[in-house]
C-alpha cells in the first residue's frame, strides 16, 4: 500500500464535505488499522478495481448520518432510517467517484462499485494483505474515517 494512494480520497472528500454540507474539514493523524474490524457504527465499503485494486471503507456514527440528512434537507430524523443510509452510501460514492477522477489525472485508471453499507460496530472486513490506513477526517456534523486499502494490480 502506497501512502500516495490516500491523498486522492482525503481531497475529494475535503471538497465534497465544503460543497455539499459546508463543512470544514480538520485532518487527523494518519494510523494503520491492525484488525479487519470496523470501528464505526456505520461503515460504506466501495471496491475500487482497474489499475489499483482493493476497497475503501468510509467509516462514521450514525448520529452524523442523521446530521447529514438535515444538512442536506432540513428534515430532522429521529433515528437513523433508510434515508440516513442512503445519504451516507451516496456521500460514500460521491468521494470515490471524485477520487477516481484525480487518480485519473494522474495517469492510474480506476473503477468504483456501487457502494454496500454495512451496519454495526465489530463486523469483520477483511482486505486480505492489502494494509488497510485510516485518515480520520473531523467536522462539525461528526468525524468521518476513511480507510483505504488498495495496491497496484498485476
Amino acid at each position: 500500500m502506497k501512502v500516495e494512494h490516500i491523498q486522492p480520497f482525503v481531497s475529494a472528500a475535503a471538497v465534497v464535505l465544503r460543497e455539499e454540507l459546508n463543512l470544514e474539514v480538520e485532518r487527523g493523524e494518519l494510523w494503520v488499522a491492525e484488525t479487519d474490524y470496523t470501528t464505526r457504527e456505520v461503515t460504506v465499503l466501495i471496491a475500487i478495481t482497474g489499475q489499483l485494486e482493493g476497497t475503501v471503507l468510509y467509516g462514521t456514527d450514525e448520529a452524523m448520518a442523521v446530521n447529514i440528512v438535515y444538512e442536506l434537507t432540513g428534515e430532522r430524523k429521529v433515528i437513523y432510517d433508510d434515508t440516513c443510509e442512503s445519504a451516507i452510501a451516496e456521500l460514500g460514492n460521491v468521494i470515490s467517484g471524485r477520487a477516481a477522477v484525480l487518480f485519473e489525472t494522474q495517469g492510474i485508471q480506476c473503477s468504483i462499485s456501487p457502494p454496500s453499507v454495512i451496519r454495526g460496530r465489530g463486523t469483520i472486513i477483511s482486505t486480505v494483505n492489502i494494509t488497510r490506513l485510516v485518515i480520520p477526517l473531523k467536522t462539525r456534523l461528526g468525524e468521518l474515517d476513511i480507510a483505504v486499502a488498495l495496491r497496484e494490480n498485476r
